[in-house]
Formats: C-alpha cells, structure tokens, sequence
C-alpha cells in the first residue's frame, strides 16, 4: 500500500479540539518528524524549528491512534449468518465451527485485509488479531496476516493461536479444527524468530494465544506460558467470558477462571485476557496485583449476551483495560471508534452517567497499548510514535454539538478523515490509497457467500 507520504517535519496545526490521553494541552496542534511527535503544541504556541510543511487541522479533532487490543479477522466472511444470529457463545460456536473449519489461505487473506481496512477507517492504528485456526491448508495463517498487515501500512500483534482440545477429548471444537499439541510450540518458536519487531516502533509482533480453557489442553497452556517467558512474549487468551466457561473450568479442572490461570503460570503481567466478564472481587484483586490485564469487548458480550466487565473496579484495582471489537460474528463490524462509545455506555449501565466521555477515549487509546505492553503508543506526548487519528465533524449528525471531544462518542462518529502511523498518511480525506474498497468487497462477499454454502 502506497501511503500519502508526509513532509520530513510536519506541522498538525491547530486542531479544533485534541484528545491526548494525558494531561498535555495539545490546542496548537503536534509537529511529527522522523516517524514520532517531536513537539505537542499550546494554543498560539508555535514549533521550536521550521516545518517544511503544515497540515490545517481546524476542522479536524485530533486523538492518539486508537488501539484493538482482541478481534478474529477471518471472521468477518460470517458477519450476520443467519443460523448464529441469535445464540450465546456455545451454541453460537458450535453452529460456526464447521463452516469456518471450510477457510482457505485466500480466504483468510481477504478477511484480513477487509477487518484492516476497516478498523483503519475508523481511526485505529494498531490491532491485536487472536487467529486459532490451522485447519488444513491453513498451516501458514499467520504468514499470510504478516503480509495483509504490511501491505495496510498498520501496526499488529498477531497471536499464534490454536485449540487441541476437540470435542472427542471432552472440548468444545469439532476435532476437524484442533491441531496436535506438539506441533503449536514449534510454529510459534519459528513466528517469532520470524516476525516479532521490538522497540517502540515495532511494526508487527507476535504473542502466544491457545484459545480458551474449553478448547486446550491444560499442558499446553503451561508449556505455552513457559515459551513465552523463554522467548520474552506477551500472551493472550479468552477467559471468564461466560458462565458456561466458569462451570466448564470447574467441572473439568475443579477450578475457577483465576485459579486455573495462576495454576498454568498465566497469572503475570506478560498476559492479556479476552473479556474478562465474571471476576468475582478477590479475583480482580489477584489480576490487579499480577498486573494482567483485560481487553474489554463491549459489542460482543451485548451480542452475545455475556454479560458485563467490571472495566471500573479492574482499573481500580490495578488492571491495565483496554478495548477490542472482537470477531467480526460476534460485533459484526471492526470499528473501533464506535466501539468506544459502546463502551462509555455500557459502563455507564453499570456505574451510572458520570463515567466521562475522556475515560472511555482513554480505554481505547492508552489503555489498550499499555494491555498490549506498547509504551510507545497511545497518546499525544513528545517521543511517542506518530499514530494519529483525526475527525471531522461536518457531517449532519454533529450539527449542533458543542464539545468536539464528547461529540465523537455522544454523535456517535464512525469514519476518520485522515489517519498517520508513524508519521506515514494511511488515510487521506476518508480513504485509504490505493487500495480498491469496491473490488475487495467484491471478492470478500463471494468468498463469505461461498463459505457459509460449503
């Protein structure tokens, strides 16, 4: 993907408001150079240097990159089937495990690049993608995301995930979509040789991701935790999202969520849970002190009926939360700006009106890269990478709004104008260039429609 590229030092001048997730006035705008913020700008204040060039943001209002902290790309080619629209998660699996089992590498390759460019769209910068199918054919999935990821100019964990606990060994997946267990720690050793970037500028990095406790081994999961350590990765897995996922740990482990986590050596501040709905307080206690951190999807658990997280009292007690749209069938869309509206309401269900707009703006830009331990990203601060979403609010929907920053959530806006990461434009005037939207729809609705039909 050919980007708009930006001058050597630019100037974002004067936005009409700025979101900074801190405490920085950012009113003059920022000045970007060599792929970072160089400078972040007071009202009337002016760059310490000459720019070559400035970039008008009065109409614009300006935020950190948002950041996707769970999702399934793949799942996006069975957005609003039918026989799963109305269940909860089980069942909801069950009735979509056979047709994913059907995914081929272009399949996989189409899904991909059509959650991006979405999430793209909406102002996200950075996604965390949970992908656990290797079915045949299939071996090389994490391969083909790499390439998806470059080729949009975005940043990406990619987690290697899998499930080896079919449904013949007491699981939840069909046994046509597990893999065996020696084969996942190896892949993952050569992933990460492969593909993982540290520093603040990481482009792509890999973590470890076995799926759930319903569809791994127990084995697995501690020798997956010991991987990780050895290699300096993060990990990531679904965890306490239902209720039938709680009775499930202790039926087959005589456990609960937090007891089985700390029993596979997953209770550190190298994890990130999926979720994280049914935490009694001891156990938001424990994560709290562990530093383990929670992405918090908001669309999904409504969807599916899972319930809601406690965000509030986890960030209390000391759990980095973040946001995720999870899979595109259990959201049905890959926008992570409305999810964070979702979000503010959601808690606000919970712990009434005053949650703050800025919180929830928080959840999804500084809360998210710290629960995807990306220090770098997330906020409008000298030294932080250049990631930049920017907005208008032009549209008939904002007309008459007065906070530009409550009127992103409140008005419920849904497409950035234009969108940098590290300080390449990846978003120009709502579009992303070079890429042709209506030929991938093409293709991607004929892969879905082919999928869902065997």
């Amino acid at each position: 993907m050919t980007p708009a590229t930006a001058p050597a030092r630019l100037w974002i001048r004067n936005p009409q408001a700025a979101f900074t997730a801190n405490q920085l006035d950012a009113s003059g705008g920022v000045v970007v150079g060599g792929g970072k913020i160089e400078e972040v700008l007071t009202a009337g204040q002016g760059p310490a240097e000459p720019c070559s060039a400035i970039f008008d943001a009065r109409n614009h209002v300006l935020l950190p990159g948002l950041v996707n902290t769970h999702h399934h790309f793949y799942q996006n080619l069975t957005r609003a089937w039918g026989p799963a629209a109305n269940a909860p998660l089980f069942p909801w699996l069950q009735n979509l495990y056979p047709v994913w089992a059907r995914l081929t590498p272009r399949d996989l390759e189409l899904a991909t690049t059509a959650a991006l460019a979405e999430l793209l769209l909406s102002g996200c910068t950075t996604a965390a993608d949970h992908h656990y199918l290797f079915t045949a054919g299939l071996e090389d999935a994490i391969d083909i995301q790499v390439d998806a990821v470059r080729r949009l100019g975005m940043r990406a964990t990619l987690t290697r995930g899998s499930m080896t606990l079919g449904s013949d060994d007491g699981g939840l997946p069909p046994q046509a979509t597990v893999q065996a267990a020696e084969v996942v720690p190896a892949d993952s050793e050569r992933l990460v040789g492969s593909y993982h970037e540290r520093g603040e500028d990481a482009v792509i990095q890999i973590a470890l991701a076995p799926c759930s406790p319903f569809s791994v081994t127990k084995e697995l999961m501690a020798e997956s935790s010991a991987l990780a350590e050895r290699l300096d990765v993060r990990l990531h897995t679904h965890l306490a999202e239902t209720l039938d996922e709680e009775d499930f740990c202790r039926e087959t482990f005589g456990l609960r969520t937090v007891d089985y986590l700390e029993s596979v050596g997953w209770l550190t501040d190298r994890t990130w849970l999926g979720h994280g709905i049914h935490f009694s307080d001891g156990e938001i206690a424990r994560l709290g002190a562990a530093g383990t951190a929670v992405a918090h999807c908001p669309t999904s658990n409504m969807r599916l009926a899972s319930g809601t997280a406690r965000v509030l009292e986890l960030e209390d007690a000391g759990v980095p939360v973040g946001l995720g749209v999870d899979g595109s069938a259990s959201n049905d869309a890959s926008n992570m700006i409305l999810e964070a509206r979702q979000a503010l309401y959601l808690q606000r269900l919970r712990y009434g009106a005053h949650v703050p707009v800025e919180r929830a703006l928080g959840w999804a830009t500084r809360g998210s890269a710290a629960v995807l331990g990306r220090t770098g990203l997330g906020q409008l601060a000298p030294g932080m990478q250049a990631d930049l979403a920017l907005f208008r609010l032009d549209s008939l929907r904002f007309s008459g709004s007065h906070d530009p920053v409550a009127a992103l959530l409140l008005c419920g806006a849904d497409r950035a104008d234009r969108v940098m990461v590290g300080g390449q434009w990846r978003v120009v005037d709502g579009q992303i260039p070079d890429l042709d939207i209506a030929g991938l729809i093409a293709e991607h609705s004929a892969a879905a429609r082919r999928l869902v039909n065997g």
